[in-house]
């Protein structure tokens, strides 16, 4: 067993104390990786606070996962020590069903192992996530990055970067496309680089004046007021794609109204309180409201690749691990630009 050490929380609070744990020995296909950054991710704080009733404490979160590579198993060809390499949402899953074969494990019909919270497939007990000083998965779970890439501000792409370019790849999101991002925070500044960067016209609609400035710098053409009424008539039925990725409670129906015939908003956030649809709203029109959750490990190196190849990055703040409430406090009240990231080294027993 290998020895790692993290910051855990031990109740619905958050309140983080050191935790000494194992990891499992490495298998054949197995990676080790000594952890150098790590995002925090809105969802870290849901599940630190069980607001989706499903936390096992003690509960070491973190899913945006950079790091060195120490060593590998017997059959890994992909890495080897000294490489940089990336942790994401999931470390493994059934790998039998069609999504598995299809690198699209986020929907494995048997249900993905994540990061953090979840039943340790092969030494029991539960899977501990970024926060701490090592991780081990599988090869097929860890992901190639680029060696000149900003390393700390690589490491949101592990969730935010794949959750957003997703659903804008699937819906084929581009040249001729007015596409909407609601909110911009840590998931939302990110759909904004990567919709720019496919060429569509970008417009966020945020609620905040003083985002609009920044909104514009990162790659949108527009920005709406979303609460105020006559900016919202401007732009009535005129929406090709919305891509909402707000985790605060919001009214949805407001957003049907802004698309054009057959336009589809994708639901990426999960606010603790389920949304609440007027059916009229989507049958007039043929409008579509869907979800998306991640994306499977094809698609999460694809995404790097591209991110790599464009010089996409998150825009993002550095802490040390012993600010972890402060960062948490300000994350619910949107007060970061636009992700925070620990640095690892900060990490002390």
């Amino acid at each position: 067993m290998i020895d790692s050490f993290g910051y855990a929380v031990k109740q619905a609070k958050v309140e983080f104390t050191p935790l000494e744990f194992k990891r499992r020995d490495l298998r054949p296909s197995d990676v080790l990786i000594d952890i150098m950054y790590c995002g925090i991710c809105h969802s870290d704080i849901h599940k630190v606070k069980n607001e989706w009733g499903n936390t096992v404490y003690p509960l070491v979160p973190g899913h945006e996962i950079i790091g060195r590579v120490v060593s590998v198993g017997s059959s890994v060809k992909k890495f080897k020590a000294g490489d940089i390499a990336g942790v994401g949402v999931m470390v493994d899953s059934c790998g039998k069903c069609e999504y598995c074969k299809a690198g699209e494990e986020n929907c494995c019909r048997n249900g993905f192992v994540g990061t953090y919270n979840y039943d340790e497939p092969y030494i029991g007990g539960r899977t501990y996530g970024g926060y701490s000083k090592n991780i081990v998965a599988p090869e097929k779970f860890t992901f190639r990055i680029a060696p000149n890439a900003d390393l700390a501000a690589t490491a949101p792409l592990l969730c935010a970067g794949v959750t957003t370019y997703v659903p804008l790849k699937r819906w084929k999101v581009g040249k001729g496309t007015k596409v909407g991002i609601v909110g911009l925070g840590g998931l939302g500044h990110m759909g904004v680089k990567l919709a720019h960067s496919f060429g569509a016209h970008v417009v966020v609609l945020t609620s905040s004046e003083n985002k609009i400035k920044d909104a514009m710098r990162l790659g949108a053409n527009e920005v709406l007021l979303w609460k105020n009424k006559n900016e919202l008539e401007k732009h009535k039925v005129s929406f090709n794609f919305i891509l909402d990725t707000v985790s605060a409670p919001h009214d949805v129906n407001q957003l049907l109204g802004l698309l054009d015939v057959g336009g589809a908003i994708v639901v990426v956030g999960i606010p603790s309180t389920p949304h609440s649809i007027d059916a009229g709203m989507l049958i007039g029109g043929h409008k579509i409201l869907a979800g998306s959750g991640i994306g499977g490990t094809k698609e999460t190196q694809e995404m790097l690749d591209y991110c790599a190849k464009n010089g996409i990055k998150s825009d993002i703040e550095l802490i040390p691990i012993t600010k972890l409430k402060e960062a948490y406090d300000r994350t619910e009240k949107s007060d970061v630009k636009y992700r925070f990231v620990i640095d690892m080294s900060s990490l002390k027993k």
